[in-house]
C-alpha cells in the first residue's frame, strides 16, 4: 500500500477519498484553488497545496484543477507516490494518466490506453461490439461531418441523440425529433463539446423512447480478474443529468441482470481495464399495457458508454452489495487503491450478491422554480440529516461560497433499507431534514420526486421528470413556494411603505375580514418572514421588565386600537406583498402587561387585503416556530447581513428541504430597476461564463433574436432580445465571467431608437 496519495480533485469526492485514506493509515495530500482555500477537503487532508498562478488569483478550473504540471509539482513537493483523480476534471484524461506514469507516479485508475479507448465513444462502441456487447444503432464514421450525421439520422430514423465523442455526464447531448432542427443542434452540440472537452467530434445514435438508464459497476485487478458488482438504475434524469440513483434496479429479472453483468465484464476486458469503472446501458422500458410474459427472459439492452473512473453514485453499490457469507460491504475507493498497488481481488463473482436496497439523491445549487438555473451564494446554515440507514457525502460547510466556477453538486444523501419502500421513506425523510440556507438548491424538489406515484411504483424512464414537469407540475411543486400566492387586492392606499411604520387598522373595504379557512403553506412562508422581521424590531426589555411602547412595533396608540405594522416583502421572480401585523394585547398604557416585550404574544396578521389570522411566533436558535390559527409550523431561519447587499439584509426561510430568500421591498428602488428593465436592460439570470457574443453595439435586432450565450454548470442559456430595437450597450465579452444579475446588454426599443433628436433653438 502507498504511504502518501495526492487527491487531484475537490468537493465531496476529495473528502470521500481522503477519509478512506485516513482509515487505511495513508497520508493524504489535497490541492486547492484560492476559492477553495478554506474548503472542507482542504481542512480534512494531512497536507494541502495551492494551485493557480503565482502572480495573481485565478480560481478557474483551467488554471487550477486542470493544470497537470501544477498537480504533478504538488505531488513531487509532498512526496506522494500515487494520484487519485476522483471524478471530473482530469479523471478521464489519458494525457494526465500518462503524465503521472512519466513522473514516476501511480495513477489510481485504469491504464491510459483504456481511458483513451473508452473516452472515444465512437471507437468504444466498435470495441465492445467486437466483444459481443449489443450497441445502439448509430453513425459509424470515426469523425463524421455535419453532412454525414444528417445522412446517418435519415438512415436510422428519428428521433436521434447527438453526443460529444470525447465527453460525458450529459454535457452537450441533444435530443432531436424534427429533421429540420438537426443542423442547428449539431452546431450547438459541437460548440459545447469544443468548449468542454477541446474536441467537437460528435456521434449520433437512435433514440430509444422511454428508455431506462441502467449501469453496471465493474472491478478488475491487474492479474486478469474482473467482476461486476450488480447494476444501478439511473433513469431519473433531467437534461441527461442524473438526479436519483438506486441499486438494484426494479426492472431487471435474474436472467437480464446476469446477461448485463456478463456484457459489462466483456466490455471492461475488451480494453484491458483495471480498477473501478462503470458500463452504462440503455434498456427499453416495459409497456405498462404489455402482458406479464413480456417481462420474462432476457430483456433487450444496449451499450451506451463506459466511464473509466469512480462514479458519483458509487455509494449505492457500497451499501446494497454484499460479499461472501459474512455479507461484508465494499469500499470502492479502498479497492481502487489496492488494485493500483498491485493487489489481487480477494473475492470472485460467486461471492457477490445484493442485500437490501439503496437510493441516492444529488443535492445541487440550482433553482427548480427558475427552470433549474444554477445558483450561488454563501451557505449560512447547513444541517445534514442523520439516522438509521442514512449516509451523507458532502463537500460544503457553513460559510462555503458556492460559485459557478465548478460543478453545482454540493452533497449526496443516500438511504439504505432492507427493501425499496423502506429506503424510499428514509430518503424522503432525510431530505426533509436537510436544511441549506443561503443558496437555493433542489433538495425539496428531489423529496417530492421520490413521492411521485410512478417513482414509488418503479415505473421509471429518463423522460419521466421532464414529462411530469410539463403535464403534472403540481406533483413536483413546492407547497410553500411564493409562486403559489394568487394575486390579491393590494393593501390599502394609506398603508405604510416601510417596515416599522403604522397604518390605520381599517382595510380598504372598511371591514376586518376574519379568516374562515386556514392559510395556505405559501401564506405561512410570508407570515414567517414578516414575523421574523417583526421580532427583530422588538427591543430587549429594560430592567424591571418594562419596555417603552414607542420603541416597540406593537402598533400601540394612546387610548386607541393598535395600528397595523406593515412589512413589505419580495421574493425573486414574484410580485411584492405586504404583510400587516397588529398586536392583540396592547390596548392601554395603564396596564403594564400591555407593553410586555414578550415575543410570543399573540398578534393578528393579514397578507395584502386578505383575511385576518391570529398568530404567535417564537425564535429558538436558528428556528422560527409559527402558530397560525392553532396550526404550528417550524421554519429554519437565517439572515444574510453581508456588506454590499443593495436591498439590505436578506431573511432566508427553509422547510421540508426547500428554502427561499425574503427581501425587503423598497418601492423607490424597485421602480427604478423596473424602468431600466422596461428599456431593455438584460441581466445575467445565473452566474456563469459568456461563451458566445452574437450581436454588436449599434446593431438592429428583432424580438427573440439571440444576443449572447451564457454557460454555467453544464448548462447553456441564450440571452435574447426582449423586443425589436437597437443594441444600445454591450457590457459582456466572450470568455468573461459574470455574476447573477450583472448587466449584460441593453436593447433600446425600436420606437425610442427611431425618435429624432430634439432640436433646440
Amino acid at each position: 500500500m502507498f504511504d502518501t496519495v495526492l487527491v487531484a480533485n475537490r468537493g465531496e469526492i476529495a473528502l470521500r477519498v481522503i477519509r478512506t485514506l485516513r482509515r487505511l493509515g495513508v497520508r493524504s495530500v489535497a490541492v486547492f484553488s484560492d476559492a477553495d482555500a478554506d474548503a472542507p477537503h482542504v481542512r480534512e487532508a494531512d497536507v494541502a497545496v495551492r494551485l493557480g498562478p503565482a502572480d495573481r488569483s485565478d480560481s478557474s478550473a483551467a488554471e487550477t484543477y486542470l493544470r497537470t504540471d501544477q498537480i504533478l509539482a504538488a505531488a513531487r513537493r509532498t512526496g506522494a507516490q500515487a494520484v487519485h483523480p476522483g471524478y471530473g476534471f482530469l479523471a478521464e484524461n489519458p494525457g494526465f494518466a500518462r503524465a503521472c506514469a512519466d513522473a514516476g507516479l501511480v495513477f489510481i485508475g485504469p491504464p491510459p490506453g483504456a481511458v483513451e479507448l473508452m473516452g472515444d465513444k465512437i471507437n468504444a462502441k466498435e470495441a465492445v461490439r467486437a466483444a459481443g456487447v449489443p450497441v445502439v444503432p448509430g453513425s459509424q464514421a470515426t469523425a463524421p461531418t455535419d453532412e454525414e450525421l444528417v445522412a446517418a439520422a435519415d438512415e436510422i430514423g428519428y428521433p436521434v441523440l447527438l453526443k460529444p465523442s470525447a465527453g460525458g455526464g450529459g454535457k452537450g447531448m441533444r435530443l432531436v425529433r424534427d429533421p429540420a432542427d438537426l443542423p442547428t443542434e449539431i452546431g450547438a452540440a459541437r460548440r459545447v463539446a469544443r468548449t468542454a472537452f477541446g474536441d467537437d467530434t460528435l456521434l449520433l445514435e437512435r433514440w430509444v423512447d422511454r428508455p431506462r438508464h441502467i449501469e453496471v459497476q465493474v472491478l478488475a485487478d491487474a492479474r486478469g480478474n474482473t467482476v461486476h458488482l450488480g447494476e444501478r438504475e439511473c433513469s431519473l434524469q433531467r437534461r441527461h443529468q442524473k438526479l436519483i440513483e438506486e441499486a438494484p434496479s426494479v426492472l431487471l429479472n435474474a436472467e437480464t441482470r446476469a446477461a448485463m453483468g456478463a456484457a459489462a465484464v466483456r466490455a471492461a476486458e475488451s480494453c484491458g481495464y483495471t480498477g473501478a469503472g462503470t458500463v452504462e446501458f440503455i434498456v427499453p422500458g416495459i409497456d405498462p399495457d404489455a402482458p406479464a410474459s413480456a417481462a420474462e427472459g432476457v430483456r433487450d439492452f444496449f451499450f451506451m458508454e463506459m466511464n473509466t473512473r469512480l462514479q458519483v453514485e458509487h455509494p449505492v453499490t457500497e451499501l446494497a452489495v454484499a460479499v461472501g457469507p459474512e455479507a461484508a460491504r465494499l469500499d470502492l475507493v479502498e479497492w481502487q487503491l489496492r488494485v493500483a498497488a498491485g493487489e489481487r481481488l480477494s473475492f470472485t463473482q460467486s461471492d457477490i450478491s445484493f442485500l437490501g436496497h439503496a437510493i441516492e439523491a444529488r443535492i445541487c445549487a440550482e433553482d427548480p422554480e427558475r427552470d433549474f438555473l444554477p445558483t450561488g451564494g454563501r451557505i449560512l446554515t447547513l444541517d445534514e440529516p442523520r439516522g438509521e440507514g442514512i449516509r451523507v457525502d458532502s463537500g460544503v460547510a457553513p460559510g462555503t461560497v458556492v460559485t459557478s466556477a465548478y460543478d453545482p453538486m454540493l452533497a449526496k444523501v443516500i438511504a439504505y433499507g432492507p427493501d425499496r419502500p423502506t429506503a424510499l421513506r428514509r430518503l424522503r425523510a432525510a431530505l426533509a431534514d436537510t436544511r441549506i440556507l443561503g443558496v437555493t438548491t433542489n433538495t425539496g424538489f428531489l423529496r417530492r420526486l421520490l413521492a411521485h406515484p410512478d417513482v414509488v411504483a418503479g415505473r421509471l424512464d429518463t423522460g419521466l421528470v421532464e414529462r411530469t414537469a410539463q403535464q403534472q407540475p403540481v406533483l413536483l411543486a413546492a407547497p410553500h413556494s411564493p409562486s403559489n400566492v394568487a394575486p390579491s387586492n393590494p393593501a390599502p392606499s394609506n398603508a405604510p411603505t416601510t417596515a416599522g411604520t403604522t397604518a390605520p387598522a381599517t382595510p380598504a373595504d372598511g371591514t376586518d375580514a376574519r379568516a374562515t379557512e386556514p392559510p395556505s403553506p405559501a401564506h405561512l412562508l410570508y407570515y414567517a418572514a414578516a414575523l421574523a422581521r417583526h421580532l427583530e424590531l422588538t427591543p430587549a426589555a429594560e430592567p424591571g421588565g418594562w419596555t417603552d411602547p414607542f420603541s416597540s412595533p406593537s402598533g400601540w396608540r394612546l387610548g386607541g386600537t393598535p395600528a397595523w405594522t406593515s412589512h413589505r416583502l419580495r421574493t425573486p421572480g414574484q410580485d411584492p406583498v405586504s404583510v400587516r401585523i397588529r398586536s392583540i394585547t396592547a390596548g392601554n398604557v395603564t396596564d403594564a402587561t400591555d407593553n410586555s416585550p414578550e415575543p410570543t404574544r399573540e398578534v393578528e396578521l393579514r397578507l395584502d387585503a386578505g383575511p385576518v389570522h391570529r398568530a404567535r411566533a417564537t425564535l429558538a436558535a436558528d428556528r422560527l416556530h409559527l402558530t397560525v390559527d392553532g396550526l404550528r409550523t417550524t421554519f429554519a431561519l437565517a439572515t444574510d447581513a453581508a456588506p454590499g447587499l443593495a436591498a439590505g439584509p436578506v431573511t432566508w426561510l427553509g422547510i421540508e428541504g426547500d428554502a427561499w430568500p425574503m427581501h425587503t421591498y423598497d418601492p423607490v428602488v424597485e421602480s427604478a430597476a423596473g424602468a431600466a428593465a422596461h428599456h431593455g436592460a438584460l441581466t445575467a439570470p445565473m452566474p456563469g461564463t459568456v461563451t458566445v457574443i452574437k450581436a454588436t453595439a449599434g446593431e438592429t435586432v428583432r424580438k427573440g433574436q439571440p444576443l449572447l450565450v451564457l454557460e454555467a454548470m453544464k448548462m447553456e442559456h441564450v440571452i435574447a432580445a426582449p423586443h425589436d430595437g437597437v443594441v444600445a450597450e454591450l457590457r459582456a465579452s466572450a470568455g468573461a465571467t459574470v455574476a447573477m444579475e450583472d448587466l449584460l446588454v441593453v436593447v433600446t426599443p425600436a420606437e425610442e431608437a427611431a425618435e429624432p433628436a430634439e432640436v433646440r433653438s
